[in-house]
């Protein structure tokens, strides 16, 4: 635990720290009669009542739209069940930059709805609902449909030949089983919806602001670090919540249920409603998921072709000191960086995580290691500059300031990845191998290591997506001359005229099939212990 800890130390706990000191200190002394005159503020309780219903609404929304596809998932085998499956998981991993500029072009000045219909929805709440709907659809589907698949559908037939209904059998039997993994999927998507920050950053203007913008804001623009550090803390203390209630609902799913083989429970849609409910749930994937990408592919080509595309290796005198194209590069080796980062620390905070005399701090440190999904990116860019500005630590002109900041979020997905696989490695192997006479590096080597190396590759996977997509905190670090894609991509879209719009469509194509070619090894490489987030 000693490098996991250590890393999440520095890195993580120690930035948040100095920005909310920064703010709250002065002279030394501690201004905590601030928090009370922040929270005051009529526009700051706005912020809190918008953050805080929009979460709700989304994930509601997301609930009501993602479980019947949750159920065909589990209960039905079709033909393209597997590419159906992973077009559903693309969106979860795309940068959510790229998620706002798809639903931008749908929505928005000029989009899809507006050229057809007259209709724009980028000033409205509701363009940013259906993209956290987008964006949450397949954290539903994986977590309720992957525990329905492995419900003995048994159970329900014995309550129907008792004599229940159809959907009382369903209400009294599936449902409480199903119950832990709805909750636990309502909470995920409440916190990413909660912590939002790209979707509403580009859809929601200067109407709509959740924390993590107003945290941007007051930060970037503003410069107001007295008010981000008590909105950091407000955060925080949500976010520590939320991570509680989820760690309670997930123990409860691992430990109440009987399971089956899921190979065993799908069979072949039967009778007109449930091939009327495939059929809508894949209307519903082509409608929701799919048809924003297509137009962010089209307005990505626009009326000249290519056109857009070329213009990525201009040299540019604005917003970039070199060619915009060179963001696809930067962003490669980041993100190759960062994933070695993540799976050794991930890796290692798993293997200790498994043992079977892990005290109390490393149990608790599990939940710890959720913190970076939750936390404020924005606090965590901006507190690297800060806080990393003095030897030993002072990297703010090192390149490696960048894949820190994405491994930070990479390696929750590398600990939820590898660690199921790990826990179902038989405890006697290992002894087995301790009493020949092996020691812990060859035991770990000859027995962990040959079970766990595909979850690993799938870990690295995931790492590899949310790192080249993470934007809160390297739109702070991203030196000028060497932006990322998706900073790209907003500095692009913060600029008038027609070529840096299709410029920015053009660099998130780009952003979206490499997220995607990655999701596709993913599937081919993912296990029935590792293939659900």
């Amino acid at each position: 635990m000693a490098v996991p800890v250590a890393f999440f130390a520095v890195f993580f706990a120690y930035p948040v720290a100095a920005i909310v000191a920064r703010g709250l200190k002065t002279d030394g002394a501690w201004r905590l009669g601030r928090i009370g005159e922040v929270l005051a503020q009529s526009d700051v309780r706005h912020v809190l009542w918008f953050t805080s219903w929009q979460a709700l609404a989304s994930t509601a929304l997301t609930l009501l739209v993602a479980l019947p596809g949750a159920y065909v998932f589990a209960r039905f085998d079709f033909p393209g069940k597997q590419l159906l499956r992973a077009v559903v998981t693309v969106p979860f991993v795309l940068p959510t930059v790229v998620v706002g500029t798809a639903f931008l072009a749908l929505v928005g000045r000029g989009g899809l709805l507006d050229e057809l219909w007259g209709v724009r929805l980028d000033t409205t709440v509701w363009a940013i609902l259906l993209a956290h709907v987008f964006f949450n659809y397949a954290v539903v589907v994986r977590t309720v449909g992957g525990l329905w698949a492995q419900l003995d559908p048994r159970q329900e037939e014995a309550a129907r030949m008792l004599g229940a209904s159809r959907l009382r059998a369903w209400r009294q039997v599936t449902l409480p089983a199903l119950a832990p993994a709805v909750a636990a999927a309502a909470l995920m998507v409440f916190l990413f919806t909660f912590t939002s920050f790209g979707v509403v950053q580009i859809l929601g203007g200067p109407t709509f602001s959740t924390l993590e913008v107003e945290i941007y804001r007051q930060t970037s623009q503003l410069f107001d670090l007295s008010t981000a550090a008590v909105l950091t803390m407000v955060q925080f203390a949500a976010v520590v919540a939320i991570l509680a209630v989820h760690a309670w609902t997930v123990r409860r799913r691992e430990t109440a249920l009987r399971l089956v083989d899921a190979a065993t429970t799908a069979r072949r849609p039967r009778g007109a409603g449930q091939w009327a409910l495939l059929a809508g749930v894949l209307g519903t994937v082509l409608v929701l998921l799919v048809l924003p990408l297509a137009v962010l592919v089209q307005r990505s080509l626009g009326a000249s072709g290519f056109g857009y595309y070329r213009a990525l290796a201009d040299e540019d005198g604005g917003a970039f000191l070199v060619p915009p194209i060179e963001a696809i590069g930067n962003s490669l080796q980041y993100a190759v960086a960062a994933t070695a980062i993540a799976v050794v620390i991930g890796a290692l905070a798993a293997t200790a995580l498994t043992r079977r005399d892990a005290g109390r701090f490393v149990r608790g440190f599990d939940a710890l290691l959720m913190l970076p999904l939750g936390v404020s990116a924005v606090t965590v860019g901006f507190g690297f500059l800060i806080a990393l500005d003095e030897p030993p630590l002072d990297l703010r002109s090192s390149w490696i300031l960048v894949p820190l900041a994405q491994a930070l979020v990479g390696v929750p997905f590398v600990v939820r990845t590898v660690l199921p696989v790990l826990r179902a490695v038989d405890g006697r192997l290992r002894e087995a191998a301790a009493v020949l006479g092996a020691s812990p590096w060859r035991v770990w080597r000859e027995v962990d290591l040959p079970m766990v190396r595909r979850a690993l590759l799938v870990a690295a996977g995931f790492a590899f997506a949310v790192s080249l997509g993470e934007f809160g905190a390297t739109v702070f670090i991203a030196r000028p001359d060497n932006p990322t894609l998706p900073v790209a991509v907003a500095r692009l879209l913060g600029r008038p005229g027609d070529m840096n719009y299709g410029q920015a469509m053009a660099l998130s194509t780009i952003l979206m099939l490499v997220c995607a070619v990655a999701l596709v090894v993913l599937e081919r490489l993912r296990t029935d212990r590792s293939g659900e987030f």
